[in-house]
């Protein structure tokens, strides 16, 4: 298992290097001038002088691909042209929001959709199959932007059950306000035993949750369906069977536990698609995470801004497939020789 550690943080750390040459090479494609966007248009040429100075502009290309490294290892992932702020903080405060939303949503997606599948599974081209099926079809085919337009219409606007938007009754802030420890609204609120902005911040998940929540949860249950039935069919099935075992018993007890390598190798992939998602979901409820941050730093040209979303983004797939590569390991030692 060590050794199978050891590669897997080998593979991570060079994804890792390519994910910091490709950011800065994003960082350098945008279109515009980061002097002239820092300085403004109406700067002086000394002026901006000074912010190509500043940024290192001048400098060969390698050289900045050098001093963008060491910045980065030093914690330094530059300065917004935007908020005039270090582009690390402005990311502490807008990502754990988004963590927030996608998190739920992923849980969401892997509570339901595994039990889902296995459900698909034992009635395979029965009815429940065949409502799994469909079920999950629809899921992954319908547009997020059009299942988040209408469950806000539907629940929030028409039946009145779930706030329209926003992370929670920023009204609460002054009758309960929140200490603040992981910067995830509803942990803190767990944390601190600040039930209000608990309850109100719940509330206003569920819509954004079930939208992002949506696609995954198809692609994990049809996934589950798919390796339980190819696992049905393996020499160790076939022996649990003529020993007199149930078929939901086999599906559950010796089945699902090989048939959930595919599945845990499924999840990493939704997380990055999760998050993407999550962009859009969050303009249609005005959540305040990485996509709003985003779309601000886009429409200002914010090029160190939308380098560090970048690299962020990038960095939590990578960690999110070195985790699922590590869980496989420990579910299937079979993966551990690859």
């Amino acid at each position: 298992m060590l050794r199978y550690l050891a590669r897997r943080l080998g593979q991570a750390l060079l994804v890792v290097a390519g994910v910091v040459v490709l950011t800065f090479a994003v960082m350098r494609l945008v279109p515009g001038d980061p002097a002239v966007a820092f300085a403004g248009p109406k700067a002086t040429p000394e002026q901006l002088a000074e912010a190509r100075q500043r940024f290192g502009l001048d400098d060969p290309i390698p050289v900045q691909l050098l001093n963008y490294v060491r910045d980065l290892f030093a914690g330094d992932w530059g300065t917004s042209l935007r908020t005039r702020q270090p582009v690390r903080d402005d990311l502490y405060l807008a990502f754990p929001a988004s963590l927030e939303l996608v998190g739920t949503a992923l849980l969401i997606a892997v509570v339901v959709g595994i039990p889902v599948g296995v459900l698909a599974a034992r009635y395979k081209t029965k009815f429940p199959d065949l409502g799994v099926r469909f079920g999950s079809m629809l899921a992954v085919s319908v547009p997020v932007f059009w299942l988040a337009l209408t469950l806000q219409t539907v629940f929030a606007s028409n039946l009145g059950w779930f706030p329209v938007a926003g992370e929670y009754d920023s009204s609460l802030d002054t009758t309960s306000p929140l200490t603040l420890w992981t910067n995830i609204t509803v942990v803190d609120a767990l944390i601190t035993g600040n039930w209000p902005i608990f309850t109100s911040t719940v509330e206003h998940l569920v819509l954004p949750a079930l939208v992002v929540a949506a696609y995954p949860l198809g692609v994990i249950a049809q996934m589950t369906r798919a390796a339980l039935i190819e696992e049905s069919g393996q020499d160790h099935v076939r022996l649990e069977r003529a020993l007199g075992f149930g078929e939901t018993s086999i599906l559950t007890k010796f089945a699902l536990r090989p048939a959930l390598n595919p599945v845990l190798s499924l999840i990493a992939l939704v997380f990055a698609y999760a998050i993407v998602n999550g962009f859009l979901v969050e303009a249609v409820f005005n959540w305040p995470g990485l996509g709003r941050y985003a779309a601000e730093s886009i429409r200002s040209l914010d090029t160190p801004a939308i380098s560090g979303v970048t690299l962020l983004v990038a960095l939590m797939y990578v960690l999110a497939n070195l985790v699922v590569d590590l869980l496989q390991g420990f579910v299937d030692p079979r993966t551990r020789v690859r």
